[in-house]
């Protein structure tokens, strides 16, 4: 089969376009073969060397969708889409025509969505439903702050908070673009500046959030703590320009705020499958949309598609099979 592989770690350069044995199913496997496989910024990071679990040689690509051609008979023939933080990393991933996934990883597509569109929700949503549905436990009528909305985590949270009755206030540097479903669905916006504590308390009759997903961190952190009210939850998922953070601990444990850290990575392919699952009814019923595809490359300009991500393409980019 033909397959992207990097022996050493850099910039997408590094990538090979290569002929990789097919791999076969086995008792407890079946093969997919890929049809579209989205290129997330993670995995231009693991090509980088950001990962020190990574175990070359290595295809990379975490997300697909596509068709089981070997395995259980009943699996035969049914489209699935995934998403795993072992696929791409510690396991060959799915920048390639075929891959091998363990049975209890499988899990059938959204029948409205494409291939494309299919591949391009697993990392997003489900680092999404992990902390919103999972980890906050997030109730119709609650209120969420999405720190970083018109990003691809902040938008797919808040699509999930919408369509479990929540209101949901996006907070970003620029406003919520109406042509995607994030700038469609949010029911406040307010601006990340000086003022974000001030006009989030405002609309929240001087209370705070119930949840607050923070996709940005770091610099954003202290932000974050100040939105929530007593007893609420802050959900933290990345540390962007500042790893270490200070905060007032005698405010923290007198607001008795819970935080709690989401990491998707450290779920395989398996682990995913049941979160991937419980989206399918969103996507069928129309409650969730995919997002916006930007470009698509063929397999063999993988690099163009990895370049592309490493840019910061707005929308998401696709390989397609």
């Amino acid at each position: 089969m033909k397959a992207i592989q990097f022996k050493t770690f850099g910039n997408p350069e590094v990538l090979e376009y290569a002929d990789l044995p097919t791999p076969q199913a086995d008792a407890d496997s079946a093969v997919v073969q890929i049809k579209a496989a989205s290129v997330n910024p993670s995995d231009v990071k693991n090509v980088s060397g950001h990962f020190e679990h990574t175990v070359l040689p290595r295809t990379p690509g975490r997300d697909f969708s596509g068709v089981v051609v070997d395995g259980p008979q009943a699996w035969l023939g049914a489209e699935v889409w995934g998403t795993g933080g072992d696929i791409g990393f510690t396991r060959d991933g799915t920048h390639a025509e075929f891959i091998k996934i363990p049975l209890a990883g499988l899990s059938r597509k959204p029948t409205t969505l494409s291939h494309a569109e299919a591949s391009a929700i697993g990392v997003n949503f489900v680092v999404a439903w992990l902390g919103t549905v999972e980890y906050a436990h997030l109730q119709t009528g609650e209120t969420i702050v999405v720190i970083g909305a018109g990003g691809g985590v902040g938008g797919a949270v808040v699509q999930i908070a919408k369509a479990r009755g929540a209101r949901v206030i996006g907070v970003d540097r620029q406003p919520l673009s109406t042509d995607t479903p994030a700038g469609r669905l949010i029911d406040d916006y307010v601006p990340f500046d000086e003022n974000v504590t001030e006009r989030v308390k405002a609309l929240t009759g001087g209370v705070g959030a119930d949840v607050v997903y923070d996709t940005v961190g770091g610099v954003a952190f202290g932000i974050a703590l100040s939105l929530v009210k007593r007893r609420g939850r802050v959900l933290e998922i990345s540390a962007t320009g500042k790893r270490r953070v200070e905060f007032d601990l005698i405010d923290f444990y007198h607001n008795e705020t819970q935080l709690l850290g989401v990491d998707s990575a450290k779920l395989g392919v398996a682990e995913s499958a049941p979160m991937m699952t419980a989206l399918v009814e969103g996507f069928e019923s129309g409650k969730l949309q995919g997002p916006a595809i930007a470009h698509e490359f063929p397999l063999e300009r993988a690099r163009e598609a990895y370049a592309a991500v490493a840019a910061g393409t707005r929308g998401r980019v696709v390989i397609t099979m």
